[in-house]
């Protein structure tokens, strides 16, 4: 699934990343909003990754994610 399939359906999707990334809060995934930059970010911020590792993850969820 691409980028653009996820972000649009967002609300769905929401469940699927706090499920995988339990650190991030309902309101962390309202400023999201589907933007995966906003989402690597906070993935940063709340788990003390580097860029690298959260590009990683984000691309794994992608990947395998069954929005």
């Amino acid at each position: 699934m691409n980028w653009d399939q996820i972000e649009g359906k967002w609300s769905q999707t929401k469940g699927q990343v706090q499920q995988k990334w339990g650190k991030l809060t309902d309101d962390d995934l309202d400023v999201i909003n589907g933007k995966r930059e906003e989402l690597k970010g906070k993935i940063q911020e709340k788990y003390g990754l580097a860029k690298e590792e959260a590009e990683k993850q984000v691309c794994e969820f992608e990947s395998c994610c069954s929005c």
